[in-house]
């Protein structure tokens, strides 16, 4: 079973951005997401992926996901796919033995801005850096899935 451990915070400053080392801009909509799960499809460039998530509130979820042709995501996203899309940049900013994927939402998201970081285990320890804000890893407002719900600039 593929498992997936992640804690999203929201960011207290801007100082996480002289530490990018990389951006990619993300287009992503939902296919199907209720209490049990969620079907993503993702573009990024000319690269696709099809991403199935137990909907589990917490830091630890089922999480699968599959490479699809570019053109196929495309045209999911244009017609089968909840609107609005959920569109973000995601900053990535490795610091030691840790990634750090932080995402700067547009367009229904525009203002959001919310670091995440995946973990071995749900007690392992990681360091907090003076930009990591408050924790909203139980807070399901802040799943992208439900961001296509309820898009953060009608909160």
């Amino acid at each position: 079973m593929a498992i997936e451990i992640e804690r999203k915070f929201l960011l207290a400053n801007d100082n996480w951005r002289p530490l990018v080392s990389k951006s990619i801009v993300y287009r992503q909509g939902y296919l199907n997401s209720d209490e049990h799960s969620s079907v993503r499809v993702r573009v990024s460039d000319d690269t696709a992926k099809l991403n199935i998530k137990s909907a589990t509130i917490g830091a630890t979820r089922q999480e699968y996901e599959y490479d699809i042709p570019a053109e196929d995501a495309h045209e999911l996203l244009s017609t089968l796919c909840q609107k609005p899309l959920v569109e973000k940049t995601r900053h990535i900013v490795v610091i030691k033995q840790h990634t750090w994927e932080i995402d700067e939402f547009s367009g229904e998201n525009q203002g959001l801005i919310v670091a995440e970081i995946e973990l071995s285990q749900e007690d392992e320890a990681f360091e907090k850096f003076d930009w990591v804000g408050q924790e909203v890893t139980e807070d399901v407002r802040y799943y992208n899935n439900q961001l296509a719900k309820q898009p953060y600039t009608s909160w």
